[in-house]
């Protein structure tokens, strides 16, 4: 069992920056690979980040490439996602979600936070 509690939301301006936090606790917390996802007001969920368990690997959807960067940290147990250049579309509710096998579909991850609110203004 993988308990995971987000930070770091909060309302900015286009172009500025946030970095969101995920603390993960439970006995193999860091053996799981970690994602981010996103969903927007009357949009399905989607995936935007994900690193493996070692941290060497990460993937990233098209659209934030460049300017998202997930990171982790295994001797505390944290996931971060540095969020650059932010614009009015990457409003929604962050999920941190962590998976015994990772990649793209939220449907391998069983375990989630609730979820930290980014709001992007123009």
């Amino acid at each position: 069992q993988v308990q995971l509690v987000e930070s770091g939301g909060g309302l900015v301006q286009a172009g500025d920056s946030l970095r969101l936090s995920c603390a993960a606790s439970g006995r193999t917390a860091r053996t799981y690979a970690m994602g981010w996802f996103r969903q927007a007001p009357g949009k399905e969920r989607e995936f935007v980040t994900a690193i493996t368990r070692s941290g060497i690997s990460t993937y990233y959807k098209d659209s934030v490439k460049g300017r998202f960067t997930i990171s982790r940290n295994n001797a505390n147990d944290t996931v971060y996602l540095q969020m650059n250049s932010l614009k009015p579309e990457d409003t929604a509710v962050y999920y941190c979600a962590a998976s015994p096998f990772g990649g793209r579909d939220s449907s391998s991850y069983p375990y989630w936070g609730q979820g930290t609110q980014v709001t992007v203004s123009s």
